[in-house]
């Protein structure tokens, strides 16, 4: 039950950012919700993606923090 809430809730982060733009703050919550799914390498792409679209956002820096964690888990 968890796993299809889950599914839901990211369905619709994807549909809204679909109409909206992908702007800084959708990525973010779109690589959260990859990071839930155990999808860490799109997860990075997604934080490296708002890092260099949108570098003085607050959610870059959210981004850097998350991609440290999610990298230094590889190795």
């Amino acid at each position: 039950m968890k796993r299809f809430i889950l599914v839901l809730v990211m369905i619709s982060a994807l549909s809204i950012a679909g109409c909206s733009g992908s702007n800084a703050k959708e990525l973010f919550e779109t690589a959260q919700l990859e990071e839930l799914q155990n999808n860490p390498d799109h997860a990075i792409k997604l934080y490296r993606e708002i890092m260099e679209k949108d570098p003085e956002s607050e959610y870059a820096g959210k981004a850097r923090k998350r991609l440290g964690v999610l990298e230094q888990a590889k190795h």
